[in-house]
């Protein structure tokens, strides 16, 4: 059954700080407040990015991550510290009843004041490797689906943790974000479903990546996104 509305128990905020590897800076380590806040273009009042070529901005500026993972995660690495609280991934938006198979691209949710629309999935990046301190934790993200996914703002207002994310538009119903991770991670040189691809709101970087495949026949090289820089 396709859900169409959640409650977001918990919103969270963080602030870039170093990370791991030298040059580093991620604000990952994201915490819940109880306080009503404006989230606008730029996301969540009070939110940070460390890197501002891969994270944040418009198409990424709420991240989403559903708490029913959590679970699944812990079957598959354990009872990791991390799992016992909410924003674990670096999220903002936590809450049980929506996952990537029942969301689509192109989605649009409204909570309190805020008009939002579903934009990408996420791509996990290295930074998941660290904060856990599972060597290969992106990649585990990225086959398993469990990804989370971003909005862009379409109207700017307030929220609150506690407020219902309640779907009102849906423009592509058989585009769900596990369909689109499908088609990037596993089934990644099925041409059909890559043409079909091309007619979706796809973010530039993703229509490149669309475009790319279909005219060389091969699949980009993730290493430096999923394995990152050589640890100092």
């Amino acid at each position: 059954m396709i859900r169409t509305h959640t409650v977001i128990d918990s919103l969270l905020r963080g602030c870039a700080r170093p990370y791991t590897r030298p040059g580093s800076v991620s604000a990952i380590a994201k915490t819940p407040f109880a306080e009503r806040v404006h989230i606008g273009e730029a996301g969540v009042d009070g939110d940070e990015q460390g890197d501002r070529r891969v994270h944040g901005g418009p198409d990424k500026a709420v991240h989403h991550y559903p708490r029913e993972h959590y679970s699944a995660w812990r079957d598959d690495i354990g009872d990791h510290a991390l799992l016992r609280a909410p924003g674990a991934f670096g999220e903002n938006f936590s809450g049980e009843g929506l996952t990537e198979a029942q969301v689509c691209l192109g989605d649009r949710y409204r909570i309190g004041g805020v008009l939002l629309e579903v934009s990408q999935g996420r791509q996990p990046c290295w930074k998941l490797n660290d904060r856990f301190g599972i060597a290969d934790m992106a990649r585990r993200v990225q086959a398993s689906g469990r990804t989370g996914w971003y909005y862009r703002v379409i109207e700017s207002g307030e929220a609150a943790a506690g407020d219902t994310l309640e779907l009102v538009e849906r423009a592509w119903p058989q585009w769900t974000l596990q369909r689109i991770a499908t088609m990037l991670y596993t089934r990644t040189l099925d041409f059909e479903e890559l043409r079909a691809a091309q007619a979706l709101p796809l973010v530039p970087s993703w229509r490149k990546l669309v475009q790319m495949r279909l005219e060389r026949g091969a699949v980009e090289d993730w290493g430096s996104r999923i394995d990152g820089p050589a640890a100092g």
